[in-house]
């Protein structure tokens, strides 16, 4: 049974992958479709924009803050492989950390890549289709993963 401070890293991680999912969301849902809509000038320099300023202390520490939680609840739920809620907290740390992989090893390095075009440049438009096609495709991926690791916790907290 999830009691104490179990119960407690189980809420936190929860609540921290649904709210990095709906970062996730936003930018699959809308945000990057109004980039879209821009000349890829601007849709390129806004976007270098976002990528400088998204590494805030705020927005990492709930990224990477999650990550260790989910970490801690694939514990939790390994060291009590007889209770009901074991398969959801192993599976909820699983498919956030999903998420963060998807961050560090496909969407960081592009972002990085991003970084380098001179908006301007004569192949511009071309980088930013296959970019923004690219990038929104596997962030819905990321999006997916870290909602349905929020939506696994629920799940373990309900059925102790």
């Amino acid at each position: 049974m999830l009691q104490g401070a179990a119960r407690a890293l189980v809420i936190a991680a929860a609540i921290g992958a649904a709210l990095n999912g709906g970062v996730f969301f936003a930018f699959s849902s809308f945000v990057m479709g109004g980039l879209q809509r821009l000349p890829a000038s601007q849709a390129i320099a806004a976007m270098q924009a976002i990528n400088r300023e998204a590494p805030t202390p705020i927005f990492m520490s709930a990224l990477f803050g999650t990550a260790a939680l989910s970490v801690g609840a694939i514990v939790v739920g390994t060291r009590s492989l007889r209770t009901p809620s074991s398969p959801y907290l192993i599976a909820g740390g699983v498919l956030y950390l999903l998420a963060i992989v998807l961050t560090a090893t496909y969407h960081v390095p592009r972002n990085n890549a991003l970084a380098l075009v001179e908006p301007n440049a004569v192949d511009a438009a071309a980088i930013w289709a296959r970019y923004f096609r690219e990038w929104t495709t596997w962030n819905h991926a990321r999006t997916a993963t870290s909602v349905a690791g929020a939506v696994a916790f629920v799940v373990a907290l309900l059925t102790e």
